[in-house]
């Protein structure tokens, strides 16, 4: 691995990691609230440890994917949607956690899923089989609207 690629994948695993915990100081413990705990939840909800676990696995993969894609594309339609994919991601908990806006949460969520599967398709050609790391997150993210517009529907 040549430095300047290390280089970009740090800058995204600094960046990435730190949304994520942006995203949890706006969230306001909203796992652990009672407005949370007393929802109708799916019955697919996961164990509350498996969402740090799933996060910690996305944004390895997902930083290393945007380190190789902007090693080989650096353009500002990727800046934006970079951007635009990290508004997304945090803003998601303070909009469903603290502001407890489900349907808009579910709105943020489904836009932040359009994103990352853009992200996907249209780089593939570029990235290959480097493409793949951005699964964890896809994957993720449709469980996650899943579990956002239950919520929404049953309650």
């Amino acid at each position: 691995m040549n430095m300047k690629l290390a280089k970009h994948i740090i800058f995204f695993l600094i960046i990435n990691f730190g949304g994520l915990y942006i995203g949890y100081l706006l969230m306001n413990y909203g796992p652990q609230t009672t407005w949370y705990t007393n929802l109708n939840q799916a019955p697919w909800t996961p164990p509350g440890w498996v969402f740090g676990a799933a996060w910690t696995l996305i944004m390895i993969c997902f930083s290393i994917y945007l380190g190789y894609l902007f090693f080989k594309v650096d353009n500002t339609r990727l800046k934006l949607a970079f951007a635009l994919q990290v508004v997304l991601n945090v803003s998601w908990n303070y909009v469903f956690f603290n502001q407890h806006l489900v349907g808009l949460g579910l709105v943020v969520i489904s836009a932040l899923t359009v994103v990352i599967f853009t992200f996907f398709f249209s780089n593939f050609k570029k990235l290959k089989s480097k493409s793949y790391l951005l699964l964890p997150y896809m994957i993720w993210l449709l469980i996650a609207t899943s579990l956002n517009a239950y919520i929404l529907f049953n309650n």
